[in-house]
Parts: structure tokens; sequence; C-alpha cells
């Protein structure tokens, strides 16, 4: 697999959350996940230490029950959505529009997807969860991992999304993929697949300065 002629501020700027352009048709071959895979175990970990892993999902009926439980986190979700997974900030209508047709093709077709990856973080119990910092390490340990995947991905040709519905039916995505519940903390669910071309572009993002606050809110 050759990998694409990116610069390093092109790769992070046009790594995207791919949806519509996946490649349904075309299977991931497991080596170059594996390459993906290698380069996200050099990402910082929260703690310095790495208590995450990947569960890549190939087998179709897994695959299939699996976006069933997606689909279900978003029509009859265990909690109340607020503004939903795709939500947009600053009142971009015509941006929302974008992501909401592409979010509708992604319910649609996530069964086709040919891998789902399930990041995860091994933990004592999952009381850890109600502890903030505690929080922001399981997260400070996977984020950096996940986000290198799929830098790494992008740069051969692959596409990813990071989406959460169905965690709120992780313990049965958890029985579905013999993760042990208790222990171990479902992060997001990523579709990964070959893009449908590679011509992708920066995203239309807020001006830096309107984000950066110095010294102070």
């Amino acid at each position: 697999m050759s990998r694409l002629d990116l610069s390093v501020d092109e790769l992070l700027t046009t790594t995207r959350a791919v949806r519509k352009r996946l490649d349904l048709t075309r299977p991931v071959e497991r080596e170059v996940i594996e390459e993906c895979l290698t380069l996200a175990t050099q990402a910082p970990t929260g703690r310095n230490r790495q208590h995450w892993d990947f569960v890549f999902v190939t087998d179709p009926d897994r695959r299939a029950a699996l976006a069933d439980l997606y689909r279900m986190g978003l029509v009859r979700p265990r909690q109340p959505l607020l503004g939903g997974a795709d939500a947009i900030n600053r009142g971009d209508a015509e941006g929302w529009d974008r992501i909401a047709d592409s979010a509708q093709h992604l319910f649609e077709h996530l069964h086709e997807v040919p891998v789902l990856l399930v990041p995860c973080v091994r933990v004592t119990d999952r009381r850890e969860l109600e502890y903030p910092v505690r929080l922001a390490n399981i997260y400070g340990s996977i984020l950096p991992a996940v986000w290198q995947f799929m830098l790494a991905a992008r740069s051969r040709g692959l596409g990813t999304a990071w989406t959460t519905p169905h965690l709120h039916y992780e313990r049965e995505a958890a029985k579905l993929l013999d993760i042990p519940y208790d222990t171990v903390i479902q992060t997001a669910l990523i579709p990964l697949a070959y893009t449908i071309g590679t011509d992708f572009r920066p995203g239309l993002r807020v001006p830096a300065d309107e984000v950066a606050h110095w010294d102070r809110w």
C-alpha cells in the first residue's frame, strides 16, 4: 500500500471525519491496520503507561450487531442527547445540513463498513468515571492514540470518524465483543475504510484568535 504524498501540515488539516466517502466494497488489509496500530502505540499516554486496547471488528455478523447498537443509541438513547454527536458550533446551518446528510448515510450503511474499531481503556473499576481527574487521565490516554491512528490511516488512504451513540448500549456491546464490562471502558466506535478519492480539504473552522485566551479567560 503506497502512502499519500502529504506534508505534515496537509495531514493535520485534511484528516476529516469521513462518512459518505467510505468505500464499502474494498477490504482493508490487516497489515495496513497493524501499521497504523504500531504508530498509535507511540502516542503519549496518561499516567505514563499504556492501558488501552483497540478492538477491531471485521466479522460481518458482529459488525451488523454493533451497527444496530449504534442506531439504537441514536433513536432510543438511554440518556438525553445534548445537541447530538455531530452538533456544530457558531450556528453554521449550512454546515449542519451537510453533516446531517453524511450522518444519515453512515446510519444507513455502518454495517457495510469493512472494519469497526472500538477503542477501550482498562480501569480498576468503573467508579473511576465519577472523578474528573481520573476521567481526564482515562481520555488523556486513549484520545492521543486514536488520533495518531486516524492520522496514520489518512496517510494510507483510509478514512475514519469518531462516533459515540453505541455507548448508550455499552454493556450490550461488551457482551457482543467479549469485553470485560466492569474493568474496560469503551470510548467510541470508529468506522475504518478506504476513502472514495483522497482529495480532502481543510474544514471550516473558527479563526484561531477567536478561541485563544492569553493569561486569563
